[in-house]
């Protein structure tokens, strides 16, 4: 389990929150960065607050959608926050994914292929007619094409996305519980890097409640 990482989700809007968070979470056993989604975000401080984040690995999980000019303009417009890691949805197209990956710089793009709180069954109401399974592969393979920096899926479909893609795997949809809460595709965190997973994402279990006590549990499940 050397060499393993994991993204603690500050799924909030409260800064007094992610400072706790931050602070109980430390750890010299295992590599911790921090992902703030659009809930954080976009609330009344949340950029500037990250804006003054020093000497921690932030993901800013913003799952850019839209048509090549507003993805390459809405990552140009975060450029000066310095972020480490950025999100982009593989559906919005090989030449929005290149455009993107081009005024990126530093910031390693992520692609994301398909939502953890999605199963077969929804991929049918969309509209999609691939199996869960084959359409990550496929869209590991477009992200591959546009040279993205790193992947996102759930774990249970590193074995396909490795087939694939060569670098970087994040996996969300960890859970140190049966709860699945609004995903559907869970595992554990030892089980996620068994699988293959470079980096876990995990948020609620760690969050929610006493904090520096779910991260040791965390810390249990993976190193026991």
């Amino acid at each position: 389990m050397k060499n393993k990482k994991i993204f603690i989700a500050c799924d909030t809007t409260s800064i007094k929150k992610v400072k706790k968070i931050i602070r109980e979470t430390q750890s010299n056993k295992i590599k911790v960065g921090y992902k703030f989604g659009l809930e954080f975000f976009n609330s009344k401080k949340g950029r500037s607050f990250i804006s003054k984040i020093k000497n921690k690995i932030i993901f800013a999980d913003l799952k850019l959608f839209d048509i090549p000019n507003t993805c390459v303009s809405a990552i140009k417009a975060v450029k000066d926050l310095k972020i480490n890691y950025l999100t982009i949805h593989v559906s919005t197209g090989l030449k929005a994914l290149k455009e993107a990956k081009k005024v990126c710089g530093k910031t390693k793009l992520i692609g994301v292929t398909t939502l953890t709180s999605l199963d077969n069954k929804s991929l049918k109401e969309i509209g999609y007619n691939k199996s869960l399974n084959k359409l990550v592969e496929h869209q590991a393979k477009l992200a591959a094409r546009a040279n993205l920096d790193a992947l996102v899926c759930s774990p249970h479909e590193i074995k396909y996305v490795k087939k694939r893609f060569k670098k970087e795997i994040i996996t969300p949809g960890i859970r140190l519980n049966s709860k699945n809460n609004d995903q559907k595709r869970v595992t554990t965190p030892k089980k996620a890097f068994q699988n293959g997973s470079d980096w876990i994402v995990i948020g609620r279990s760690i969050t929610s409640g006493n904090i520096k006590n779910n991260f040791k549990k965390l810390l249990m499940n993976i190193y026991k």
